[in-house]
């Protein structure tokens, strides 16, 4: 038997564009009104109704907790507006994880912004952490009792976010491609073009977004109790026979200034799902291959351990909640045998000493991911007409990993 620590947190998690459902001032509705290819997010699970039903089963599967975020485009939808019904609605949902005995770990701003921030230049706008805080403050009177605060999700794959949006108008409305989702399975070509939406990363992004999490992290500490820190898209990459020195310029403006701005915090979100190959041109598509997932990515539950390994040495040391951990797939017993493994690679890097607070994993719902509707990540199954929710066997196992705190 594989024991994890007493007091560790078996939890998943959700993002609330991604379930809530009509989400209509916030920049990702209104670029899936405009950009060719996209699906709709529309009513997506209608969580934002559904939401104790949603923690209910996580909580009678065996789970202790549940990351979900606070969507700001609802709370500020005009630019020094703030919502006190929505900011009441989230701290209702606080309020039922404690009444469920379910931690919560709120995640402040989890990919999407407001359509006025995003409208007066969004994080490039000079007045952009500004403006950040002034939300975190108000976000800050509603999360008594809370214990863990991520102030923004993956602002690594927000900057890529960024860069790929620029390039797509660039070409003058190329079609969508989520960058959570690999390159069209079919040629290499296809494969490679979009890899390179995602090779080159600028670290002044990256140092940009540093500063913005350090002066939010400061107001959370001056406000609450809470631990705080953000969450990194970790690829797991290695280098391939000669890619020894592009891979430490990849990683470095993916990955690594990230990782160093976790430095002074009190946790670090670590996401990992699958690895890559650097080469010296950069980075390799995955192979094609039977076991690969739904996004296209190779099956590699190795990655979390690789994720968490790397991630404990860059930051020097700051505690590690792994905040999302998964496979997109149809099929729920390679989703099983994929969380099995990754959790004793897991094991194993805590048996060699790094501090590993808590496990959720990505995701509780099958939802909308960034533009698609097909990639299946979830421990539910959702029904789009009708919102039935169909636990799998999968939420089932993990909460009785979570019993025992521990798997066989």
């Amino acid at each position: 038997m594989t024991h994890f620590p007493v007091g560790f947190l078996w939890g998943s998690a959700t993002a609330g564009h991604q379930i809530e459902g009509n989400n209509v001032n916030s920049d990702w509705w209104s670029r899936e009104q405009q950009v060719p290819g996209m699906e709709l997010s529309g009513d997506a699970c209608d969580s934002y109704h559904r939401y104790r039903e949603d923690i209910s089963l996580l909580a009678e599967a065996g789970l202790t907790s549940y990351r979900f975020s606070l969507e700001w485009a609802r709370i500020e939808p005009v630019r020094g507006h703030f919502s006190r019904a929505e900011l009441a609605h989230y701290r209702r949902m606080i309020e039922f994880c404690f009444e469920r005995g379910v931690t919560p770990v709120v995640t402040l701003q989890h990919f999407t912004t407001p359509q006025w921030f995003a409208a007066a230049g969004g994080w490039l706008a000079s007045d952009a952490s500004e403006l950040f805080q002034r939300f975190v403050a108000e976000a800050t009177s509603i999360l008594d009792g809370v214990e863990w605060v991520v102030t923004m999700n993956e602002p690594n794959m927000q900057a890529a976010i960024m860069t790929a949006m620029r390039r797509m108008e660039q070409a003058g409305g190329a079609q969508w491609q989520s960058p959570t989702v690999e390159g069209e399975q079919g040629t290499k070509e296809k494969k490679q073009s979009h890899g390179e939406f995602l090779t080159y990363a600028d670290p002044e992004i990256g140092k940009m977004f540093v500063q913005i999490h350090h002066a939010a992290r400061e107001i959370i500490r001056a406000r609450t109790s809470a631990k705080v820190g953000w969450t990194i898209a970790a690829g797991a990459l290695t280098a391939a026979p000669g890619g020894e020195e592009k891979l430490q310029e990849i990683r470095w403006g993916k990955e690594d200034v990230y990782w160093e701005g976790s430095r002074g915090d009190d946790f670090t979100g670590v996401q990992a799902y699958s690895s890559q190959e650097v080469d010296a041109g950069g980075l390799v598509p995955h192979p094609i291959r039977p076991d690969n997932t739904l996004v296209g990515t190779a099956y590699r539950p190795d990655a979390l351990e690789m994720a968490v390994r790397h991630a404990w040495k860059m930051t020097g040391g700051v505690p590690i909640l792994v905040t999302e951990n998964g496979i997109a797939t149809a099929d729920d017993i390679q989703r099983i045998r994929y969380t099995g493994e990754a959790l004793r690679g897991l094991a194993g890097a805590m048996a060699d000493g790094v501090d590993v607070r808590g496990y959720l994993h990505w995701s509780l719902l099958d939802n909308f991911e960034w533009g698609h509707w097909e990639p299946t990540f979830g421990l539910v199954e959702v029904d789009r007409a009708t919102f039935i929710r169909t636990p799998k066997p999968s939420l089932g196992w993990l909460g009785e990993v979570a019993r025992n705190n521990g798997l066989a």
